[in-house]
């Protein structure tokens, strides 16, 4: 069957739910914290809303087709967090949910496009979500594709030594308040330059920022080591 693997890719605000919320709304974030199925036709999510107030939100959601039964769960300074459910402009979504078998992780909207990483059981539930897309004439620009390998390393996207950096570093106290032990200290425990733990930590560190917080289309820089 193969191993598990991440992917991330983009779809035209047009092609999916909240198209004239963000329409109407160009400078506000849509972030997605969970998407549940509902049924054949309706997911219910989460979504986080950035950089308006409440009343302009509102009126967004009110004249937006694609959404109903909006709940306001928490209202802070700058952010809102509602439950709606999802009822057109989905089919792809669904797809992924239901016959893929796929969990969408993050889901991230803004300026005309919603940006998705996405996690599959195996190669051929994503194979499946490509067909539905090409035979539906649908748009899903996926920007890249990571195995989910058995090393540890391979499943964060980090090289061997990044990893094991990133291990030592933890195990030693280098990211306690105070630290335990400086760079130098650590680089002489794993045999290397002060200089080549420092870069092998900024990478592994901006590689899994990245990957956690970073839903859209990245550059694709040097591993290195």
């Amino acid at each position: 069957m193969g191993s598990a693997c991440v992917i991330r890719g983009s779809i035209p605000a047009e092609e999916f739910a909240l198209y004239e919320a963000l329409s109407s709304l160009p400078d506000v974030e849509f972030e997605v914290e969970r998407i549940v199925e509902t049924g054949d036709e309706a997911a219910m999510p989460l979504v986080w809303v950035r950089g308006a107030d409440h009343g302009a939100i509102a009126d967004a959601f009110g004249n937006d087709p694609s959404v109903e039964d909006i709940e306001l769960l928490s209202a802070f300074d700058d952010e809102q967090l509602y439950r709606m459910e999802w009822v057109t402009d989905i089919d792809l979504v669904l797809q992924m949910l239901t016959n893929s078998e796929a969990t969408i992780t993050d889901a991230y909207g803004t300026d005309g496009r919603w940006h998705l990483r996405v996690l599959y059981p195996d190669r051929e539930s994503l194979a499946k979500t490509i067909d539905y897309r090409d035979e539906a004439g649908l748009t899903f620009d996926i920007t890249a594709i990571r195995e989910m390998e058995g090393e540890p390393a391979g499943r964060y996207g980090l090289t061997k030594e990044q990893f094991e950096a990133l291990e030592a570093a933890l195990e030693a106290g280098y990211y306690e308040v105070p630290r335990d032990v400086d760079q130098n200290e650590l680089a002489d425990q794993l045999g290397i330059s002060h200089q080549a733990l420092s870069e092998r930590l900024r990478r592994a560190t901006g590689g899994l920022v990245e990957d956690a917080l970073l839903v859209g289309a990245v550059p694709d820089h040097d591993g290195g080591s």
